[in-house]
C-alpha cells in the first residue's frame, strides 16, 4: 500500500479495533481522541452476529463475556410500572432487542483500548499504537503520497492513510468530505443517556415506558450495584442545539418530560447530577462513498444505522475487521483496498440500516392507542406471523460472509 503509518480519528469501539488488525499486520497506527482518556461508562451496546464472531477472531471473547452486563430481557411497563409486554433475553436464539451479550460501552472500549495499547499486558507482541488523547485533527491535506494532518496540540504529521472512527459528528468527514448536513438523515427523535445511582430493583429488566407525545423514559441494570443506566427520548423535527451546552440540554429534557408519569421524575433528578450525560438527535449517515483518497470513513462516521437498529457495535467491529483485512492484503494499493473494503460492506450496511417494523413511530409512539397497540405487538412477537417478522430483522446482525484474510489473523492477538 506504500506508507504503512495510518491516523486513526476516535478512540471508541470502531478505532481502537481497527489499530487491533492493523499493528497485528505490521502497520503504524496513531489514534487521536478528543477525550483524556479512553472513555467510561456509557449505555449498554450489543455484542451479536458477526460482531461477535469478530470479537472471537480477536481472541477477546472471554474478556467481554466477563464484563458483560446481566439482564433478563426487555419490558415494556405503565405509569403504575406493571409489565404489559416482554421480550426475554433467549428469545430468538439470545439476537433480540436485549442480545445475549451486552456490555457497556466504556467497557467494551476499555478492553479494544487494552488489546491495542503497548503499556499494557494485554497487547499481542506486535508494532505498538500510539494514542494522542485530549487532542483532535484541524487539517488534512492530501497528495500522491499521503496525506499532512495538523491536530490542535500535535505537531504536524504524515499518514498513508487516514480513518474517521470517530462518530456521527466525524471531524474527518468534515474535513475530507463536507458538512454534516449532506450526509446525515434525521429520524425525528432525540435521546439523553445517563448513569443514575440508585438502589432500585429493576429485576434484572430493562424497562421502558411511553407517554404520549413520543416520550420514551427507561431504566436498566449497569453492571456495579446501584448502577441504573438510563435514557430519556422524545420525538421532534430538526432544530438547532448547542451540543456543548449540557445545562440546557437537560432544561430541555425536564420540559419535555414533566408530568409524565411513572418513574420519569426520579429519572429527571438524577439526570441533572450525572457525570456521563449524553444528548444526541437519532439519524442515520449516508454517503455513496466511504473514501476521498487517502481518507476513509468507519463505523458510526460512514454508516451509522442509528440506536433503533442495534446493529452499531456490529457495523463498527466487522468494518474495522474487513477494512483492515483490505489495506493490510499483499500488493494491494489503497485506491483498490477501499473500493474492496466498500464493496464487500455495502451490502451489510444497506440491511443493518433497515429500521425495525414502525420505525421511530413504533420506538416513541404518539398516543395512548398506539402506545397499546405497541405492546400488543411485542406479546406477539413470538407468535406467526410476527415472529418471521422479527427474526428476519434481528438475523441482519450475521448477514455477511466474513473474509478469512490469512494474512491478517495468523498470530493476531492472545487468545482469552
Amino acid at each position: 500500500m506504500g506508507r504503512n503509518d495510518v491516523l486513526i480519528s476516535g478512540a471508541g469501539i470502531a478505532g481502537p479495533a481497527l489499530a487491533y488488525w492493523l499493528r497485528a499486520a505490521g502497520f503504524r497506527v496513531t489514534v487521536v481522541e478528543r477525550a483524556p482518556g479512553p472513555r467510561p461508562g456509557g449505555q449498554t451496546v450489543d455484542l451479536r452476529g458477526a460482531g461477535r464472531e469478530v470479537i472471537s477472531r480477536m481472541g477477546l471473547m472471554d474478556r467481554a463475556r466477563a464484563v458483560a452486563v446481566e439482564q433478563r430481557g426487555l419490558a415494556l411497563v405503565d405509569a403504575r410500572d406493571r409489565v404489559t409486554a416482554e421480550m426475554p433475553t433467549a428469545a430468538f436464539g439470545g439476537e433480540g432487542i436485549v442480545s445475549e451479550i451486552e456490555i457497556l460501552r466504556g467497557d467494551l472500549a476499555r478492553l479494544l483500548y487494552d488489546a491495542t495499547s503497548p503499556t499494557t499486558d494485554a497487547a499481542p507482541a506486535a508494532p505498538g499504537t500510539e494514542y494522542l488523547f485530549d487532542d483532535t485533527l484541524t487539517g488534512l491535506v492530501q497528495d500522491d503520497d499521503g496525506v499532512t494532518a495538523t491536530f490542535e496540540k500535535a505537531g504536524r504529521r504524515r499518514f498513508g492513510i487516514v480513518v474517521g472512527a470517530d462518530g456521527p459528528h466525524s471531524t474527518v468527514r468534515a474535513l475530507a468530505f463536507g458538512p454534516e448536513s449532506d450526509f446525515v438523515r434525521p429520524l425525528n427523535c432525540c435521546t439523553a443517556w445517563f448513569t443514575a445511582h440508585e438502589e432500585w430493583d429493576l429485576g434484572g429488566w430493562f424497562r421502558m415506558f411511553n407517554a404520549p407525545g413520543g416520550l420514551v423514559a427507561s431504566a436498566r441494570p449497569g453492571r456495579l450495584p446501584g448502577e441504573i443506566k438510563a435514557g430519556l427520548s422524545f420525538r421532534a423535527e430538526p432544530f438547532p442545539y448547542d451540543r456543548h451546552d449540557i445545562d440546557a440540554q437537560r432544561a430541555l429534557i425536564a420540559g419535555r418530560f414533566e408530568g409524565a408519569g411513572w418513574e420519569v421524575p426520579r429519572l429527571v433528578a438524577a439526570m441533572h447530577t450525572s457525570d456521563d450525560f449524553h444528548f444526541d438527535s437519532l439519524g442515520q449517515v449516508r454517503l455513496d462513498s466511504w473514501s476521498r483518497g487517502r481518507a476513509v470513513l468507519l463505523g458510526d462516521a460512514g454508516y451509522s444505522p442509528s440506536p433503533l437498529t442495534g446493529m452499531g457495535t456490529s457495523l463498527a467491529l466487522v468494518g474495522a475487521y474487513v477494512l483492515a483485512g483490505e489495506l493490510s492484503t499483499p500488493g494491494a494499493g489503497h485506491l483498490d483496498a477501499l473500493r474492496n473494503y466498500d464493496r464487500i460492506m455495502r451490502p451489510y450496511v444497506a440491511r443493518a440500516q433497515q429500521l425495525p417494523p414502525g420505525g421511530t413511530s413504533g420506538y416513541a409512539p404518539n398516543g395512548a392507542l398506539a402506545i397499546r397497540l405497541r405492546a400488543a405487538s411485542m406479546r406477539s412477537m413470538n407468535r406467526w406471523p410476527m415472529r418471521q417478522v422479527l427474526a428476519a430483522q434481528f438475523a441482519k446482525a450475521g448477514d455477511i460472509d466474513l473474509p478469512a484474510y490469512p494474512h491478517l489473523t495468523a498470530g493476531a492477538g492472545t487468545p482469552s
